[in-house]
């Protein structure tokens, strides 16, 4: 099972201390990158970074989870980083379509656009499946070339 590198600002505290127990409750490794608190006023572009050094420093081995109030932000500033393709996801089709179509590495949520429950399914959905070569691939290697002229 992968690890997970989780983090949040602190618009999401609520949610990403019940996501992190859903995970463990399952087994699951979780790396928890902060905020701690509602107070903590960590930027989230800060926390997203962390979050992505992990998975860019495990070779990309461990997979993300970024959470916000609407999950825009940090899936933006995630994207920033080389390898890392980031999508919001606010339903479980969302889910599934950012790991099978476009080999997604980090999921990003909004704690005020949807619900504990809603994001435990969307979670389990996307942390249940892998990417496989096929009709997608070559969209993937797109982004990746894109990538690599953008992102030196």
């Amino acid at each position: 099972m992968k690890t997970i590198v989780i983090g949040c600002d602190n618009a999401a505290v609520g949610l990403k201390n019940i996501l992190i127990q859903h995970m463990k409750d399952n087994g699951i490794t979780v790396e928890d990158m902060g905020c701690d608190t509602a107070e903590d006023t960590t930027y989230y572009p800060l926390i997203a970074k962390k979050v992505c050094d992990r998975i860019i420093e495990s070779d990309y081995t461990k997979e993300g989870v970024l959470i916000c109030g609407t999950g825009i932000g940090m899936a933006m500033t995630a994207n920033k980083f080389k390898g890392i393709r980031a999508a919001v996801c606010h339903d479980i089709y969302s889910a599934e379509r950012a790991k099978l179509s476009n080999k997604g590495n980090v999921i990003c949520m909004g704690e005020r656009v949807i619900g504990s429950e809603l994001a435990k399914k969307m979670l389990d959905e996307w942390l249940g499946l892998s990417f496989v070569d096929g009709s997608s691939t070559p969209k993937v290697q797109a982004i990746i070339d894109i990538e690599n002229i953008n992102l030196k």
